[in-house]
């Protein structure tokens, strides 16, 4: 189960701005943001907070190139930033608008402890979100709040986050040379691996279906990464990341490639499940619409399980939409 991350977005947001900062005395960075009060005073020491745009903006102002971040966070330009800003309130609302794709407010309020009338505003724009309320938010429609940050500052330089950012890295490592280790991090959320009396070898090999050298492998990375630690005779997690494997494009590809072969050989073996296929001919803006509705179906996935308790499956959700035919340039 991926859990939206408990942090204090207030200090956060007060790391955030004295990262940005650097060298710069908190007078300095205020002129060349252009106040003429020493603003950045007021931010680090938390008596009040910057609007997520006007965070943006400074960011931009120091030379971070936040529409370039944006793109990476993503995987390649969303088609609504190639006509925004992002460091501008309307860009904001977009971004989160865009993250929150489907989920209902209710539950992105419930998520980021927030009002939804709060939440609802944000969204449509017509109030614009403190720094750490939009932190919160972009946590609980993404889950992905730490690979944002990273791409803006160096997450050392945020003493709140900064194991946490270290134990993410850890964690997607470990996914990158043996992927069943996520799997095996699901295995031991269930409730029933809870109730054994003590860790049983073979069990989750077992159940999730793979061989006891593979389960005694896994097991042995995620001891060496801090993933999992043994208590009152059971693995236990350390602490429960949502892990983005797109950062390495290269190993994101063979991680595709891996889970699809996974999904193969359940499909040859006769697991159940929902393997479907639908082939079509469409229009390019349907096949553009149709691509958009799949992000959008990931992203209520990830908030279904983000809230999903108790744990009582490990699910593997791998969709494909591609265009088979190679289209010809004019």
């Amino acid at each position: 189960m991926c859990r939206i991350l408990d942090m204090d977005y207030e200090m956060l947001s007060r790391e955030l701005v004295r990262a940005l900062r650097a060298g710069r005395s908190q007078a300095a960075l205020a002129r060349r943001l252009g106040y003429q009060s020493n603003v950045v005073y007021t931010w680090e020491s938390g008596r009040c907070f910057p609007t997520a745009a006007r965070f943006l903006q400074a960011a931009a102002r120091t030379g971070v190139d936040v529409q370039g971040a944006v793109t990476r966070f993503y995987g390649a330009v969303p088609p609504w930033l190639a006509s925004t800003e992002v460091t501008s309130p309307k860009g904001v609302a977009r971004l989160l608008s865009d993250l929150r794709g489907r989920t209902p407010i209710v539950q992105v309020a419930a998520a980021s402890h927030l009002s939804r009338f709060a939440v609802s505003r944000f969204l449509q724009g017509t109030t614009e979100p403190r720094l750490p309320d939009f932190l919160r938010v972009l946590e609980a429609v993404s889950l992905r709040l730490l690979d944002l940050l990273a791409l803006l500052v160096d997450p050392e330089e945020l003493p709140s986050i900064a194991q946490t950012w270290r134990d993410l890295e850890a964690t997607r490592r470990a996914a990158y040379d043996e992927p069943w280790t996520l799997g095996v991090l699901r295995a031991l959320e269930l409730a029933d691996y809870q109730r054994l009396p003590s860790h049983q070898s073979g069990w989750i090999a077992k159940r999730i279906g793979i061989s006891l050298e593979e389960e005694q492998r896994c097991l042995s990375l995620l001891q060496r990464s801090k993933q999992i630690r043994m208590t009152n005779g059971r693995w236990s997690l350390v602490r429960v990341l949502t892990v983005d494997t797109r950062r390495d494009a290269a190993m994101a590809r063979n991680l595709r490639r891996w889970w699809s072969e996974v999904a193969l050989e359940r499909l040859n073996r006769g697991d159940e499940g929902l393997f479907a296929y639908n082939l079509a001919g469409v229009s390019s803006r349907d096949y553009d619409r149709l691509r958009e509705l799949h992000r959008t179906y990931f992203r209520q996935a990830r908030a279904i399980v983000s809230q999903s308790e108790p744990v009582e499956r490990v699910v593997l959700l791998n969709t494909h939409v591609l265009g088979l035919d190679q289209p010809q340039s004019p």
